[in-house]
């Protein structure tokens, strides 16, 4: 279990998540098949044994979290996701929350397999087809976690000042209680994890917050019932110039639309 220590003003539990020793980026040295995709007549590498995997536990928070590429490959997987992936129409596309249409900040797409539809805050998305760069990723998570997914929803920062609220994951189209693969690439932010019993003025129970830094190539998985007791979001941070995209797998169920 990890123990975080409030930091100085800030209420929050925030758990340095590095593994292994590079103390500037709070990342271990990749060995050098983990820096190819594929070997240099064009074979592919025996995939490497799964990375070193650290628990986060709390009332009701089951979550793993580790360094799924290395960061020479972490780059290459980046810069294939910003030529890539198309996202929806619009600089800022709109959400139905209590009521009323918001514009999001941040960008957002989906992908998965045909038959499926996801809807959230009032929007349903029909996903585009599956990319490679997006199969690679898929193909990564499943092999280090025996998790096969069908749908991936994208959201991609272009700074600290673009942002998410608390939420939860908690859709019904989702197969109940399978994991969520959340994997990051770009600029390391803060993620926060709120129980829903400490949250506002109305909260009934004193539960500090955890704070998670999100490193690049990093995979966290949201295990059964994290999503249940806990609200995540990912706060504006202003210090933070450059762009991270989101990749959060998930196990969706064809929902009829009768």
């Amino acid at each position: 279990m990890f123990k975080g220590k409030p930091t100085a003003g800030n209420k929050t539990s925030k758990l340095n998540l590095g593994v292994g020793g590079d103390r500037q980026s709070g990342t271990r040295r990749p060995r050098p098949e983990e820096e190819e995709a594929e070997g240099e007549d064009g074979g592919a590498v025996p995939v490497p044994p799964p990375p070193p995997c650290r628990q986060i536990r709390g009332q009701g928070l089951s979550c793993e979290y580790r360094l799924l590429f290395g960061p020479a490959e972490a780059d290459g997987v980046l810069r294939r996701l910003e030529r890539d992936v198309r996202y929806r129409p619009g600089e800022r596309p709109g959400l139905h929350i209590f009521g009323k249409w918001h514009s999001i900040p941040r960008r957002q797409a989906v992908y998965g397999d045909p038959e499926l539809t996801y809807t959230y805050s009032g929007v349903t998305f029909s996903p585009e087809p599956w990319i490679p760069v997006l199969e690679h990723i898929r193909d990564r998570v499943a092999s280090v976690t025996g998790h096969n997914f069908n749908f991936v929803l994208i959201n991609r920062y272009k700074d600290g000042l673009d942002h998410i609220g608390e939420h939860r994951d908690d859709e019904r189209e989702l197969v109940p209680r399978s994991p969520i693969a959340s994997v990051s690439f770009g600029a390391c932010r803060d993620f926060v994890f709120r129980h829903c019993d400490s949250r506002g003025k109305n909260a009934t129970r004193r539960i500090k917050p955890v704070t998670l830094q999100l490193a690049h190539g990093s995979l966290l998985m949201m295990k059964y019932p994290t999503n249940v007791y806990w609200y995540h979001s990912l706060p504006v941070r202003k210090r933070v110039l450059s762009p991270r995209i989101n990749l959060t797998f998930r196990k969706v169920i064809a929902i009829d639309k009768k």
